[in-house]
């Protein structure tokens, strides 16, 4: 059964049944509030009839009838009382409707308490059916009991009055009712709306597929209402915050977790903010805030997403990295491609012997070259990524060179070889790059040095090209400053300044002998741990 349907029928069967139980209690209420008011008013009339002098002083005459009787029948038809009937103390009527049951004996059997001198009112079978009458005591002179008067109408006329309310109260609730089950159906399909068509069951599966998304995702994910309230928060967020796992944070003000937060700012404006690089718990993070909007396009929350920038970092360092081993693969294929072609052409015009010596000078080239990295860098990620690069610089007929003294064997394991690739791949890119179009040099040469030598690596990477200019001196090795022109430019220098920064170590730069820049990375090979009590 749909939703819909269950919230109709619970609505309108609540409201049947309040309907029903509210119907009974009127209707009891009407009932008793009309006998007590026939009551009151048949023991009112019954009073002053017993008030009236005639009356007392008709008990002395021989005939009390002859008196009683047309006083009696007079009052009754003024006040439309059913009976009024006039006794003595031993219950023979004076006076009755029906004049042949005059002087007869009063039937219903409550006159005892009457008799006593106490005025009632009392439900009883009499002569005429049963009735609910008013009876108070008529007495002499001296105080004395000497008759009863009891004034009456019939249960059946209650009933009957009692029936034309019952109706009533029965169309009001009918009506009633018919306009709650159309309210039914209005909350019912208003909480269709709301709840954008679903059924309790989808929106279970709904909710935990939502949490499985929100703990999959790396990012940490944190959500608040239009009162700055938590209202969702992943794993990631606690990690990121450096708060316990069993943290919680819904409902709590996102100012009380992060003091500096601007999502009630995004919620104020209702403008999103990406890419916002800032400081949370010690680690540099990277922020998207979008603000979320109801159906009326009004604001009610925002969303964060925030990522370590470390591992952004990673990311494109893992990209740069593939795009180096993929332009090193091609000039190497490039390269080789051209000399095959010409030592083929020597062969084809019979010049044997100098196609001997071209394949001799190359192999005793590359094979030194390959010799010396394997000798003195012997890692094999840094060493085929030098092997790369001097293909690629050959292919830009730029002069690659390795300075002698290189040598890198003692690189502790704790140095993350993929930080290195990272930096000594990005000065060398950068420093063929500055070459490319500077036409002032007549050999176009980039020189790297690389020593292990002492209680630091050391990197080394100098150009002969046109130098940095003064103007990006100071801040080169921010995100996006570069001197070069054209798009996606300013990248290379900011990974190498974050990778050396994990590494624990610093980058230098100063104009070079020949013009250009020389870049220095000191890297120590053993970090000292923080000492207890210490701020890591």
């Amino acid at each position: 059964m749909r939703l819909q349907t269950k919230l109709i029928l619970l609505i309108c069967t609540l409201l049947f049944s309040v309907l029903a139980v509210a119907a009974a209690v009127v209707e009891y209420m009407v009932t008793s509030m009309m006998e007590d008011q026939i009551g009151t008013r048949a023991l009112k009339v019954a009073e002053t009839v017993a008030a009236i002098p005639e009356i007392r002083e008709a008990f002395k005459l021989a005939d009390p009838s002859s008196v009683i009787q047309p006083l009696a029948e007079q009052i009754r038809e003024k006040t439309g009382a059913l009976y009024l009937v006039i006794g003595n103390r031993e219950g023979i009527r004076y006076s009755h409707p029906l004049p042949e049951r005059i002087g007869k004996e009063m039937v219903g059997g409550d006159n005892g308490p009457v008799l006593e001198g106490k005025s009632i009112i009392s439900k009883a079978e009499g002569s005429m059916g049963p009735s609910l009458r008013g009876k108070v005591p008529i007495r002499g002179e001296n105080g004395d009991v000497i008759g009863i008067v009891s004034v009456g109408f019939l249960l059946d006329d209650i009933n009957q009055w009692d029936d034309v309310y019952q109706w009533r109260i029965l169309l009001i609730s009918l009506a009633a009712l018919v306009v709650a089950m159309a309210g039914a159906v209005v909350i019912a399909r208003g909480v269709r709306r709301s709840i954008h068509g679903l059924e309790p069951e989808e929106i279970g599966t709904l909710y935990m597929e939502k949490k499985a998304i929100l703990e999959s995702i790396r990012e940490a994910i944190l959500a608040v209402d239009r009162n700055g309230l938590i209202t969702l928060a992943n794993q990631q967020t606690l990690r990121i915050l450096g708060l316990p796992d069993d943290t919680e944070l819904i409902g709590k003000p996102i100012r009380d977790i992060v003091p500096k937060s601007r999502l009630l700012t995004v919620i104020r404006t209702g403008r999103s903010e990406f890419d916002v690089e800032m400081i949370m718990h010690g680690q540099e993070v990277v922020a998207n805030r979008v603000p979320v909007f109801n159906r009326q396009n009004e604001v009610i929350g925002a969303v964060v997403s925030f990522r370590s920038k470390s591992e952004v970092y990673r990311l494109a360092e893992e990209l740069s990295q593939v795009k180096r081993f993929a332009e090193g693969l091609r000039a190497q294929t490039h390269e080789y491609s051209n000399k095959l072609y010409v030592i083929s052409g020597l062969i084809q015009l019979e010049m044997y012997q100098e196609a001997v010596e071209m394949i001799s000078k190359e192999t005793d080239v590359h094979q030194n070259f390959i010799q010396f990295i394997m000798r003195e860098i012997p890692d094999p990620v840094i060493g085929g990524l030098l092997i790369g690069k001097y293909n690629r610089a050959h292919e830009l007929k730029i002069n690659l060179e390795i300075d002698p003294e290189t040598s890198f064997k003692d690189v502790p394991a704790r140095v993350d070889r993929d930080l290195l690739v990272t930096i000594i791949g990005n000065l060398t890119d950068n420093a063929m790059e500055a070459l490319l179009d500077y036409c002032a040099a007549e050999e176009k040469k980039v020189t790297l040095f690389l020593s292990d030598y002492g209680e630091d690596l050391m990197i080394e990477c100098e150009d002969n090209g046109p130098g940095i200019p003064d103007e990006w001196a100071e801040n080169i090795f921010q995100k996006g400053v570069s001197s070069k022109e054209g798009e996606h430019r300013g990248i290379g220098l900011a990974l190498v300044k974050h990778a050396v920064d994990k590494l624990g170590g610093r980058i230098l730069h100063e104009p070079s002998g020949e013009g250009g820049t020389v870049f220095s990375v000191v890297i120590p090979k053993r970090i000292e741990e923080p000492k207890k009590g210490e701020e890591t």
